[in-house]
């Protein structure tokens, strides 16, 4: 774990990663705030590629929560079977939808507390929905953005609340709406688990990283 970075470090690595990108977006396909939360949850120890694969053909047949309950759970396990945990994930899909629709009006809210008490949403998977359909300056910590964050000094922190927080605390306020799509792109492509691409990273100078693969 890095020491944490300075605010000056910090805005010039997100200066620089919004010069690269400026308009990051994350990589599940999705075509409203319920195929998103769909998706979302299905993602859970499970590749992107991977949902949107089985979720393309799902969504064609079922994007409101209604027309999930229609099709039933072997109807949607038919569609994820591939994805892992699937049985659980289908059951938790068909409770949430059923919810939306008796309390929720079939509308997926827009406050964190209100997504939560879903079935199969946690933090995390709240803070993605509020924050790519909602555009809430939401930070969803996923296992990239926990190892960049702690590797670089980022955004320490010894779990994904306290890395959250930090994030929150030490971002400027100009890069929060994005902050997270571009720590976990950088994560998942240059800032590798087992081989980081530290030759090729923009940000390189400014990473508090000791073993750096140069």
């Amino acid at each position: 774990m890095a020491a944490q970075l300075d605010y000056h470090s910090i805005r010039e690595i997100f200066t620089r990663f919004r010069a690269a990108e400026p308009e990051p977006e994350g990589e599940l396909e999705h075509t409203n705030a319920f195929t998103l939360l769909v998706a979302v949850a299905l993602s859970a120890q499970a590749t992107d590629a991977g949902v949107n694969k089985a979720t393309r053909k799902l969504f064609e047949v079922a994007d409101t929560p209604q027309k999930m309950l229609e099709l039933g759970e072997e109807g949607l396990i038919e569609h994820i079977r591939t994805i892992g945990l699937y049985r659980n994930k289908a059951k938790n899909v068909l409770k949430l939808s059923r919810i939306l629709v008796e309390a929720f009006g079939g509308e997926v809210p827009s406050s964190r507390a209100a997504l939560q008490s879903l079935p199969g949403v946690g933090r995390k998977t709240a803070n993605v929905v509020l924050n790519m359909w909602w555009r809430h300056p939401a930070q969803a910590v996923d296992t990239h953005i926990f190892r960049l964050g702690n590797r670089s000094g980022l955004a320490v922190g010894k779990d994904v609340v306290a890395v959250e927080r930090a994030i929150e605390d030490n971002v400027p306020a100009e890069f929060q709406l994005h902050a997270h799509h571009w720590m976990i792109l950088h994560g998942r492509y240059v800032c590798k688990a087992r081989k980081p691409a530290c030759a090729a990273c923009l940000i390189r100078d400014l990473c508090a990283y000791e073993e750096k693969t140069l």
